[in-house]
């Protein structure tokens, strides 16, 4: 065959997508290529069921300046952006949620980040009180690579019955198997009451099925979230 009836595909671009106007959503990352995605149309498909979207995803922005992508040639390998529907763009601290801050530099078609040094706040003491965070727990599905994990709100005191927990794990989860039956924590063991989940720790709901053991953690959780870093330094490195 004739070299010139080959036409080299583009490369692959990995880029990270947020939720518009949420500002706990640790972001989901994707790998755009031509091959996997033949239209602008059906990535923003992928990004509505992959990022749980509240109403179909119609335009992405970046995430600083809101400048919207309109085609898939748009996109810049290494980037943010945020996807929203045909709602107004939500300017939020999207990207800055660690422990270091994010200095950017980039265009109007993506924002690329290199950490620097810790952050140190310029505002008074009064501003600097901490938030009381409410206990909340990541919930992986069963098998499933695709959807990242999503959070669950727990009472800070009493713990949900448990029957009450797996009720309202079989609505969020809505797994293909039916109702969530028991929870997994990553290594397999199954969690037998409300008072063992620990505040910000990584679980599986689990049908009438076995556990899959499979690396939700690693390919759901994007290296740079919040959650990801605050695991790893509590839990992960104690394993």
């Amino acid at each position: 065959m004739s070299s010139l009836g080959l036409a080299l595909a583009p490369p692959a671009k990995n880029v990270v997508v947020y939720r518009n106007g949420d500002p706990f959503c640790p972001g989901r990352k994707f790998v755009v290529s031509q091959r996997r995605f033949l239209t602008f149309e059906a990535f923003l498909n992928e990004v509505t069921k992959s990022i749980q979207a509240p109403l179909a995803v119609r335009n992405l922005y970046t995430p600083r300046h809101g400048h919207r992508v309109a085609e898939l040639g748009d996109l810049q390998d290494g980037c943010q952006y945020v996807a929203a529907g045909f709602e107004k763009f939500k300017k939020l601290n999207y990207l800055n949620r660690g422990r270091k801050e994010l200095r950017g530099t980039g265009n109007s078609k993506g924002l690329q980040f290199h950490p620097v040094a810790p952050w140190k706040p310029n505002v008074s003491v009064r501003q600097q009180k901490p938030a009381r965070l409410p206990r909340v727990i990541h919930v992986f599905r069963n098998g499933d690579l695709l959807s990242p994990p999503f959070p669950l709100l727990l009472p800070k005191s009493t713990p949900l019955p448990w029957d009450v927990l797996l009720a309202t794990l079989t609505e969020k989860a809505a797994l293909r198997s039916g109702a969530v039956n028991k929870l997994c924590r990553l290594d397999g063991t199954r969690v037998s009451g409300g008072e063992e989940l620990v505040n910000g720790h990584y679980y599986v709901a689990v049908g009438n099925e076995e556990y899959k053991e499979l690396p939700y953690f690693e390919l759901l959780v994007p290296q740079d979230s919040v959650c990801r870093t605050l695991w790893y330094v509590n839990y992960g490195s104690a394993v």
